[in-house]
C-alpha cells in the first residue's frame, strides 16, 4: 500500500488533530526531535507539522497527500484541493467586530471604513458583496487591538468564545464564515493512492466522537 503524507497544522488545531489520527490508528511519534517528517504507529502515514496557512499550499502542491486545516485558512488561500471529510472539531466562527459605540454598518459622513485582519481576502470579499467600499489593513496577530490604536474602525477575524472580544470592548456585528477542521486532499493523489485514501478515510470516520 502506498504511504500518505499528512500535513498537520500547528496551534489550535493540533492536538485534536493527533487524538483522531490515534484512534484512527496512526499516532505520530512522541519522540520526532527535530525532525520535520514525524512518522507514525502505522508504516503506510507520515506527518509532516507546519504553520496553519501553509497547510492547504503543500496539499495543493502534491508535496503532501493530505493535510488537516480549517475552513477559514482554506477559504481564505483559494487552494484547489478535495475536502472529503469534516472532522467535527475546531468550530468557530469569522465575525466582524466593531467597537461598542462604533457606527455600523457604515461610518458617518462617508467615511471609508477601515478593517483590520488576517483574512484580507475573505474580508474584502465579505464587504464588496453588499457594495460597501473598505480598506483592508492585513495584520497577522493581536487584531483586536487596531481599533483601540486607531489603526483600524472595525476587524474581522477568528472568534470561538468572544472573550478577547469583550475584553477589549469590540461587539460582533456580523458572521462571514462558520468554520471547523477539514481533512483536504491532493486531487492527483487521491487517485494514485486511492487503496490507502480510502482506507484512511474509514478509519478516521470510524474515529469520530
Amino acid at each position: 500500500m502506498s504511504r500518505l503524507r499528512v500535513a498537520l497544522a500547528k496551534g489550535r488545531l493540533y492536538q485534536p488533530s493527533v487524538e483522531r489520527f490515534s484512534r484512527a490508528g496512526a499516532e505520530p511519534a512522541a519522540d520526532a526531535g527535530r525532525r520535520l517528517l514525524i512518522p507514525s504507529s502505522d508504516p503506510g502515514i507520515e506527518f509532516l507539522v507546519v504553520k496553519p496557512g501553509d497547510v492547504p499550499v503543500y496539499v495543493e502542491s502534491g508535496a503532501a497527500d493530505l493535510g488537516v486545516t480549517g475552513t477559514d485558512v482554506l477559504r481564505e488561500t483559494g487552494a484547489d484541493v478535495l475536502e472529503p471529510l469534516e472532522l467535527g472539531f475546531g468550530t468557530c466562527r469569522l465575525v466582524v467586530a466593531a467597537p461598542a459605540d462604533s457606527a455600523y454598518p457604515a461610518l458617518e459622513d462617508g467615511i471609508t471604513a477601515r478593517v483590520a485582519t488576517k483574512y484580507p481576502r475573505l474580508a474584502q470579499a465579505h464587504f464588496g458583496a453588499s457594495g460597501r467600499p473598505v480598506d483592508i489593513i492585513q495584520v497577522n496577530g493581536s487584531v483586536e487591538v487596531a481599533p483601540l490604536l486607531n489603526l483600524s474602525h472595525w476587524i474581522v477575524d477568528l472568534v470561538d468564545t468572544g472573550n478577547t472580544l469583550r475584553a477589549n470592548g469590540l461587539v460582533e456585528r456580523e458572521t462571514i464564515l462558520a468554520c471547523g477542521a477539514v481533512l483536504v486532499a491532493n486531487r492527483a493523489s487521491q487517485k494514485l493512492k486511492l487503496d490507502a485514501y480510502l482506507d484512511l478515510m474509514g478509519r478516521l470516520e470510524r474515529a469520530a466522537g
